[in-house]
């Protein structure tokens, strides 16, 4: 029987070795080294972290990516209980004395979180975005341990006002964020995991390096984004129902460097505006785009909580669990100050674009 992280690691490692190759990536204060047992791994690894890849600098995290087939591990694997609102299975957990095995239920990849070892194991190249999941939760548990507060949402710096972008699944967040992007005084922060602090009367907001990974129905309207798939493609797609289109699900990443250029990511912004997509397709009323008390909207805050999830481990080496319950209360104070936009009515992102961006202007 596993007990502990070191006989979870040896398990894990078996006997594949290392190559020399060595990936590090600086993100605002920490260092975190990726090595794997494939070259080809560390160089596909590296073009999409082009961003925050270093020469070299001292780590605070090591990650071992083992590109190897599919572990069949005799645990006893619990199912992660989802959030609301989701459905399946998705991450089964076996805890550990010191850290916790994680297993990717749909993918067979298995991971170990702990103090001393973080190890991905499986086919790694295949499943590069559980992988890229992986070192992104490094980050992410390390913005915690300094008190930042995660949020469900995106987020741009426009013209030096950040604002926060949260809603339900589908309901075309990606698509306005990526719009906005053709503006070039518009800087892209995260696309799905926002974290925000409290800094001398300011609210700060980072990201995490963590490329938008969208949907068709947010390629074919966007001329930007129409290298993503071929022309023949995109033609089978605008033919579908509109329906149909925003909620099929085929994910493709968005490269922002190479698509809207050098230096449009930013690593951290102050938080002007929160922008929360409270609307419909089915709607049959106008948009609107009003300013609204978070207190007294505290209906709107489980768009913007985010649950840290299986892979957060605390200073001490403990881990989250699912049972625990966010503290809706930690993020109205936080957010104190900040102004909350609701977006209700249809869903119309040109309007909304062209709301936002003037909402900045005046801001």
């Amino acid at each position: 029987m596993i007990k502990s992280s070191g006989q979870a690691a040896k398990l894990l490692r078996a006997d594949h070795e290392l190559v020399d190759d060595f990936l590090y990536l600086e993100l605002g204060g920490f260092c975190l080294g990726v090595r794997s047992n494939s070259a080809a791994f560390i160089r596909k690894l590296a073009k999409y972290f082009d961003h925050v890849v270093v020469d070299a600098c001292t780590a605070d995290v090591v990650i071992e990516a083992y590109d190897i087939d599919v572990l069949d591990l005799d645990v006893n694997w619990q199912d992660w209980a989802r959030e609301p609102g989701k459905s399946g299975k998705k991450d089964a957990y076996y805890e550990l004395d010191d850290g916790r095995l994680l297993l990717k239920v749909r993918t067979g990849m298995v991971f170990l979180q702990s103090l001393q070892a973080r190890i991905a194991a499986g086919p790694c190249s295949k499943l590069d975005n559980q992988v890229i999941n992986f070192i992104n939760s490094q980050y992410m548990n390390w913005l915690q341990q300094h008190d930042w507060l995660i949020c469900h949402a995106s987020g741009l710096d426009v013209d030096g006002i950040g604002i926060g972008m949260a809603g339900l699944s589908g309901g075309g967040k990606s698509t306005l964020m990526l719009g906005l992007m053709d503006q070039p005084d518009v800087r892209y922060v995260t696309n799905d995991r926002l974290f925000i602090r409290r800094e001398e009367g300011q609210v700060k907001a980072r990201g995490i390096p963590k490329l938008p990974r969208i949907n068709p129905g947010t390629i074919v309207h966007n001329p930007a984004l129409h290298g993503l798939i071929d022309e023949s493609r995109r033609n089978e797609l605008l033919a579908l129902p509109e329906q149909e289109l925003w909620h099929l699900e085929e994910k493709h990443d968005v490269m922002i460097n190479e698509i809207y250029g050098e230096d449009r990511i930013e690593e951290e912004m102050s938080l002007r505006g929160f922008l929360v997509l409270n609307w419909s397709h089915d709607s049959q009323q106008a948009t609107h785009l009003d300013e609204v008390d978070l207190e007294s909207r505290q209906d709107l805050l489980p768009a913007i909580m985010k649950s840290p999830g299986p892979f957060m481990q605390f200073k001490d080496g403990s881990m989250y669990q699912d049972s625990e319950q966010l503290d809706s209360q930690t993020y109205i104070e936080t957010l104190r100050g900040v102004t909350i936009l609701e977006a209700s009515g249809r869903v119309d992102i040109p309007l909304l674009q062209k709301e936002l961006a003037q909402w900045a202007r005046d801001n």
